[in-house]
């Protein structure tokens, strides 16, 4: 789903499960879902105030606009759940934990191979799709032979023109089983938010209008697998597929339809000149069709 307006939510479809096992759980994310999008983060913290003994879930169910940070080493990062220990983040680029923890849950030898491998390669796509913002990749253990990864990726547009404000944060979440010595089962679950500002004017009255909400997509296969790489280079095509997919859902269906139900409400020239316009339309065709017909 997604919400081009002042309301709706930023999570994923509650499930089920989840909502019957603690029904003020149920009620908490109901009511972040009828909260602006675009005050997502103030709404969640005020609502951890009155339920505290709720915050893992609530924490863990609702996606939040990604935040950044910067390393001892100066490299920038995304913050997430998924490298959280605490109240501490961990940098994909160093492997270590800010503030430090000298317990802090690390990957596995083999597993943060391939998260250097996938932070470099997510790096370039970055680059090549978004220009610029911030990208980083955390893999983790889930049982002895499966495991999962989280790609994140965060754009902030810069202010021109009528933009005031502008944020693409897309996170892809990878959980890869194994089916056999060659096999592997890949399923992909990707949330993009979307927020935008943008100064409106008519005339000499002002204002602003205000575009925010989520989109959250998944999808399966199974797919061959060799060596390392060809793990990060999998994933990396389902993530490349499916940000393709909803980038264009975004722009066709969601923007395409806003734009279409805004200008049927709304005719800056005026209903009057509008409707002059139709009528010369539907004449000059009326006199084609006479010439083509002599």
């Amino acid at each position: 789903f997604f919400f081009l307006r002042s309301g709706g939510a930023l999570l994923p479809p509650l499930q089920p499960t989840l909502a019957m096992a603690d029904p003020q759980l149920l009620a908490a994310l109901d009511l972040m879902r009828r909260m602006p999008p675009s005050r997502c983060e103030t709404s969640l913290e005020e609502l951890v105030d009155l339920v505290p003994h709720l915050t893992d879930d609530l924490l863990n169910t609702i996606d939040q606009p990604l935040q950044t940070a910067k390393d001892a080493q100066g490299n920038a990062y995304l913050l997430c759940d998924y490298n959280r220990d605490g109240d501490s983040y961990r940098s994909p680029w160093t492997n270590e934990y800010d503030p430090p923890l000298s317990d802090g849950v690390l990957p596995s030898p083999k597993l943060r191979a391939m998260e250097t491998l996938a932070n470099d390669i997510f790096e370039g796509y970055r680059e090549m799709y978004y220009e610029g913002g911030i990208s980083s990749v955390y893999f983790w253990d889930l049982d002895e032979s499966s495991f999962a990864a989280c790609v994140l990726v965060k754009k902030d547009a810069e202010e021109k023109k009528k933009l005031e404000a502008g944020n693409w944060d897309a996170i892809h979440v990878v959980e890869v089983r194994p089916l056999g010595p060659k096999r592997a089962a890949y399923k992909l679950t990707t949330t993009i938010m979307l927020r935008i500002k943008t100064g409106h004017a008519v005339g000499v009255h002002e204002g602003e209008m205000n575009l925010s909400g989520s989109l959250t997509r998944q999808k399966e296969e199974e797919l061959a697998v060799g060596d390392v790489a060809s793990h990060v280079a999998n994933m990396g095509r389902m993530v490349e597929e499916m940000e393709n997919r909803m980038r264009d859902t975004l722009q066709s269906i969601y923007f395409g339809k806003t734009k279409s139900v805004v200008n049927g409400l709304y005719q800056s020239g005026g209903a009057e000149a509008n409707k002059k316009k139709d009528m010369l339309a539907q004449a000059l065709m009326a006199e084609m069709g006479k010439r083509n017909a002599d």
